[in-house]
């Protein structure tokens, strides 16, 4: 065989042949790779959460658990999604191919299986694998702020920097519902630059920018994440003025009366003119035009 591995990598094959077992084994085991079995979907499963195989070659109908829906599975737990999927099925027709890829294979084989075909595609998956991996750990190293999402919003990978600005808990794997819209939006309708940009809000003074950078391969959706604030907690962060006092002056510096304000947030007129006295105070200015001119100055550097 020409192709040989360069190290020890494990491959996984399910299918509920022990003829196709010990056929596809015996060749990659020759090739110099590690090679673990399972009969059925619910096996190979099982075997993931105690071992991470590097690839799987995935039998596509099987009683039970079939193919498609264990790589779907497979898919949707963070822990084995990266692992490429190698469809092998008889069922040649486009409707079952694509079947297969929608389901997150990266390729497929028809039976009977040729050995040294099979070899040939693993190792070349393989290496595609280690290059996304080394591309992975580069990013994580230069302290970016990017994830990968599939179009679903499930979160395939991100850069330590984004999980710590998203605070992502460990039972979440999935963007927000909002999100997820967004970019369903973007992809479906070809949204132009200036439209691949949604403001997340993480808290009542935490916000994100997410931009969409573009769908790097099969259903893998590259999004860059900018930190930011809301208006509110800029203008609390830079002035010496509360919370309340931060609405009322932001409200002041889109053009609000001071009855305007008093209804948006639910305050009566007295206590907004009390707030605006404050807030002349601590500006140390004299009128709204000026307080609205610092408030202006202070909200560009968003």
């Amino acid at each position: 065989m020409n192709a040989i591995a360069s190290s020890r990598e494990v491959v996984l094959v399910v299918d509920d042949s022990p003829a196709t077992l010990g056929l596809l084994s015996e060749a990659l085991e020759r090739a110099g790779y590690t090679v673990l079995v399972a009969q059925s979907g619910n096996d190979a499963l099982e075997l993931m959460q105690r071992i991470s195989p590097d690839i799987v070659l995935m039998d596509a109908v099987m009683p039970g658990l079939d193919g498609f829906e264990t790589t779907r599975l497979m898919k949707a737990n963070p822990t084995t999604s990266s692992i490429p999927v190698v469809f092998m099925t008889g069922l040649t027709e486009t409707e079952h191919v694509v079947r297969g890829l929608e389901s997150g294979g990266v390729d497929y084989v028809a039976k009977p299986v040729a050995p040294d075909e099979v070899v040939a595609r693993v190792t070349v998956h393989l290496a595609t694998a280690r290059l996304a991996r080394s591309a992975q750990l580069a990013l994580d190293t230069t302290g970016r702020y990017l994830l990968a999402v599939t179009r679903s919003g499930h979160v395939l990978w991100s850069t330590p920097q984004a999980t710590r600005l998203l605070q992502f808990e460990a039972a979440e794997t999935a963007m927000p519902q909002s999100v997820v819209t967004w970019l369903q939006d973007c992809i479906r309708a070809g949204a132009p630059a200036t439209e691949k940009t949604l403001l997340l809000d993480l808290s009542p003074t935490r916000r994100v920018r997410i931009t969409l950078l573009g769908e790097v391969s099969q259903n893998e959706i590259l999004l860059r994440l900018t930190p930011s604030v809301t208006e509110e907690a800029l203008l609390t962060g830079n002035l010496n003025i509360t919370s309340r006092e931060a609405e009322v002056l932001l409200w002041l510096s889109r053009g609000k009366t001071n009855r305007d304000i008093a209804a948006i947030l639910e305050l009566s007129p007295r206590t907004v003119n009390k707030h605006l006295e404050q807030i002349f105070t601590k500006l140390q200015v004299d009128n709204r035009a000026s307080a609205t001119a610092v408030a202006v100055r202070i909200l560009g550097t968003i």
